[in-house]
């Protein structure tokens, strides 16, 4: 009778939730850093290793998984600088000289510690093979990303995501030579629209000069805009 009653009980205990697997901890990774379709005013702050800042304003636009556009509205020597990014096309647009260069992923975001795909590339279901290892932490998962073409921003990245609610925590992001080259801070959790929470403030420190980090903050955004095809041409720059 005791095992009867031993057996019953088990069975009415709840199911234990399963474990997410890599692919759904990446896909509400890029849906929660990388929605969509959506528009956004950030700011950046960019510290050099002499101590000195800078600071960025930009208005983001986003379309589909490869189509993003940046107008930087300040400081006055950026202004009316843009950034565009279609498919795996970079350009910079520099409106003193009324033309556009082609940039490449791995290179600095306007001299800071980003690097340009950090900034216009977030979809690491398409750029990189995950694999969970242990974490650091009993509160967080840790995915182990290796890239999957030579054109990522990293060669590898150690992404720690919190279980309560699988926001981003922390991120580690290796070179090829498997040495640490930046280290991310996420923080500052805000629901922009319902539903749609993200981290506010991202902090990435370089791990090579300690002196230089940079601060990216999102102070809105808009989610499932309907911007035009157009505007992410290189024909539009500057328009």
């Amino acid at each position: 009778m005791k095992k009867v009653i031993h057996l019953l009980t088990l069975l009415a205990l709840p199911a234990l939730a399963a474990e997410p697997t890599v692919n759904q901890l990446l896909a509400k990774y890029d849906s929660i850093m990388g929605p969509l379709s959506f528009e956004a005013q950030t700011q950046m702050t960019a510290t050099r290793e002499d101590g000195t800042s800078r600071t960025y304003v930009m208005k983001m636009l986003k379309k589909d998984n490869d189509k993003f556009r940046i107008y930087f509205a300040e400081p006055s020597s950026v202004k009316g600088q843009e950034v565009l990014r279609n498919g795996d096309n970079l350009w910079v647009y520099i409106p003193n000289l009324k033309r556009s260069t082609r940039i490449a992923n791995r290179d600095s975001f306007q001299g800071g510690d980003f690097n340009n795909a950090d900034v216009l590339r977030v979809n690491y279901q398409i750029d990189y093979h995950g694999t969970l290892i242990p974490s650091d932490s009993e509160d967080t998962y840790c995915v182990e990303l290796k890239a999957k073409n030579p054109d990522t921003a990293y060669d590898s990245i150690k992404l720690y995501i919190r279980k309560s609610d699988l926001m981003p925590v922390k991120g580690q992001y290796f070179g090829t030579s498997g040495q640490m080259i930046r280290s991310a801070a996420f923080s500052d959790y805000q629901e922009f629209e319902k539903g749609y929470t993200r981290p506010a403030k991202v902090v990435m420190q370089n791990e090579q000069v300690k002196a230089r980090k940079t601060e990216l903050i999102t102070k809105s955004i808009t989610l499932k805009v309907d911007v035009p095809v157009q505007r992410f041409t290189q024909s539009d720059l500057g328009k």
